[in-house]
């Protein structure tokens, strides 16, 4: 005999918190950051034998050939981060004030260099000063155009980011009050994209103290570079000093984000004044 209802089964539902969801990004950040980082640091403070040792340190730190390589890596992103600035900042800021319909375009053309395949761009960059008679005469020279013409995009970008979304009555209120368009510039623009200006610098000086293969492609392999010393470190089964010159780069990248606000929540801009 049947009831005129019959009974409901129970909908099973899922919900997930959100410790749940972070957990893949934490098993991702657990394999494939911490215990690398790890291994560096029980490679670091060991000795071949496996026992506890700090001549690693003593070795990276005595070593005037290491200083130097370190001294010449500091050098060459400083430099490159210096003109890419220069460069990038006009370029972003020109790019944030044309009509949107031709925005696009002139940007697209400024960021089709990163989606060409890295060693063909050192190549072509390779030849063009063969052809005006650089290349193999002024190594760091070579080595600094060549880091600007390849991260040059990384500084534009955040720059752009930034001066896009910057509220233009401000600039016409700056100007309504008498400020010229130095004083606008100087007290509006320039605080108001700092936080672009600190991404850029943090995006451009990282990597080009350690991408030895512009150095090895513009210096004819003469100029080296803390990225050339841990690669060979390897090649010479090293792991030690490899693991040493890693460290020390790992904090010094650390405190170039820490003084660049990297880890601050708040937006990095300061106030407007006139």
């Amino acid at each position: 005999m049947t009831h005129g209802c019959e009974e409901k089964t129970p909908k099973i539902s899922f919900r997930f918190n959100r410790g749940q969801l972070c957990l893949p990004y934490a098993v991702f950040l657990a394999l494939f950051v911490i215990f690398p980082l790890l291994v560096i640091v029980y490679y670091a403070f060991t000795a071949k034998d496996g026992t506890i040792s700090f001549a690693n340190f003593v070795w990276f730190f005595t070593d005037m050939s290491m200083i130097q390589v370190l001294l010449q890596s500091i050098a060459i992103g400083a430099i490159t981060t210096v003109v890419c600035l220069l460069l990038g900042y006009p370029v972003a800021y020109v790019l944030s004030r044309i009509k949107s319909h031709r925005r696009g375009i002139l940007l697209l053309l400024f960021v089709m260099p990163m989606c060409i395949n890295f060693v063909l761009r050192a190549m072509a960059m390779k030849e063009l000063l063969d052809m005006i008679g650089l290349l193999g005469k002024y190594n760091f020279l070579n080595t600094v155009i060549g880091m600007v013409y390849d991260f040059l995009p990384f500084m534009i970008l955040p720059l752009y980011s930034v001066l896009i979304k910057m509220d233009k009555s401000l600039e016409e209120a700056a100007a309504d009050l008498g400020a010229g368009r130095a004083k606008i510039f100087g007290s509006v623009i320039m605080p108001l994209s700092l936080s672009g200006i600190l991404s850029g610098i943090t995006m451009v000086f990282l990597p080009s103290m350690t991408c030895y293969v512009i150095s090895d492609t513009y210096g004819n392999g003469k100029l080296r570079i803390v990225g050339k010393a841990i690669d060979k470190c390897f090649g010479q089964n090293d792991i030690n000093s490899a693991s040493v010159i890693a460290l020390v780069l790992l904090v010094i990248m650390l405190l170039v984000t820490l003084f660049t606000g990297g880890f601050s929540k708040n937006d990095n801009t300061r106030g407007v004044e006139l």
